[in-house]
Formats: C-alpha cells, structure tokens, sequence
C-alpha cells in the first residue's frame, strides 16, 4: 500500500504555484514579487506539504480533522493562506485548487516504474492517503490510472491516519492479510499502519528525480 504525497508525488515549486495562481486571475508577477508570499505560504503550511509552523486557535479544529471532509479541507487551508496577508483575498482559493488539480502536483521518477514491476510480479496494489480532494485525476494525467487495485481516500472513508481503521479497510477492499502487507509512505501518521498489523517503510525526503522506491521490491 502507498501513500500518495511525498511518497509517489510532490506538489509543484512554490513559485511557480503562485505565478500560475496569480496568472488565473490575470496578473503576472515577476519572480521578485513571488518569492516572498510564496515562501510566506509554505511557512503558513501549504496543501501538500510541508505542515505549517503554527496552525491559529481558530483553525486548530479544522486543521486537526482536515482530511475528513472536503469542506474541513478547503477551510483549514484557505484559512491558513489568508494568514499570510494575501494582496488579493480571492488567492486563496485559487491557490487551494491548484493544489486539486493535476498541474499542480510532479511525479516521482520511480512513481510509475516500480508499481508497474510489482503488478507484473503479481502484488495486489493499493493507495491509501489522507487527502481532502480526489488524487485519481492526478493518476490519471500522469499514467497511473491503472497502477492500483484499489484507491482509499481519507474523506471519502471518514477515517484517517494514523488511526488503524483506513488500513484494516484497505487490506479487507484489497482482500489481503495485514501481517502479509506493507505500506510505504514518508511521515509518521503512515507509520500508523503497524497499528493494525501492517508492516511499514517509511521514505525519508527527497529530491524530485526520485524517491527510493526501488527499495520496495528489494523488501518483497
């Protein structure tokens, strides 16, 4: 089982998110103007990463059950962008569905060559991620529409990691034994799935070009 962020994509450059942000409601920024909100953005903690650096009492609730509910989603995030001082208040929902959108998220190398070599071997595949849109467009534009047996998105299951549950509803869609299973993600909520018997990789962070995953197979 995969996670989706920082396992098998990244989002795009910060930059270059906020030009084509800005560019959507027609104005076109040169890259001094940009790289100051865009690091300002990060910092206030960005969909898809990395998490902010301190989440307002006001959002605390939102942000902490995000993930299930493409409402609480939308609302922690657009939320968090607008702490930032935006100079146009409708940025942040642009920004916000940027990130929805499958030009606004970059593949890893490995992301498509290595779960092709393991259905070939004949392992059952599935994608579980804590997420408050749908990720199959974004497997779609980049050729993995068929790389999973089965896709468990948190909003769509009222459940999230780290808790055991989304992974005992993996394991019984894909009809697989947990203690026969192996995730692979990149942060400790992934780690969650030892909680219901599963065995665990976890990636560290790292460049775009690739991410390791070539270390599944040598697992098996």
């Amino acid at each position: 089982m995969f996670d989706f962020h920082g396992t098998l994509m990244q989002v795009e450059e910060p930059g270059a998110w906020v030009r084509a942000a800005a560019a959507e409601l027609g104005t076109v920024p040169g890259d001094a103007t940009v790289a100051a909100p865009a690091a300002d953005l990060v910092h206030a903690g960005r969909a898809g990463g990395p998490p902010p650096a301190r989440v307002p009492a006001e959002l605390a609730e939102a942000f902490a059950t995000r993930d299930v509910s493409r409402a609480l989603h939308r609302a922690a995030y657009c939320g968090l962008y607008r702490t930032v001082g935006l100079p146009d208040e409708r940025l942040a929902d642009v920004l916000y569905d940027r990130v929805t959108r499958p030009e606004g998220w970059v593949p890893y190398a490995d992301a498509a060559g290595v779960p092709a070599a393991l259905r070939a071997d004949g392992v059952r595949l599935g994608l579980v991620t804590d997420i408050g849109f749908d990720v199959r467009p974004m497997l779609a534009a980049h050729g993995l529409e068929d790389a999973f047996d089965d896709v468990v998105q948190s909003y769509e299951v009222g459940m999230q990691k780290p808790g055991p549950g989304i992974f005992d509803l993996a394991c019984a869609t894909l009809g697989v034994a947990p203690g026969r299973t192996l995730t692979v993600g990149d942060t400790p909520p992934d780690a969650g799935a030892a909680g219901a018997g599963l065995r665990v990789l976890l990636l560290p962070v790292s460049p775009r070009a690739g991410h390791g995953l070539e270390a599944v197979r040598q697992l098996r």
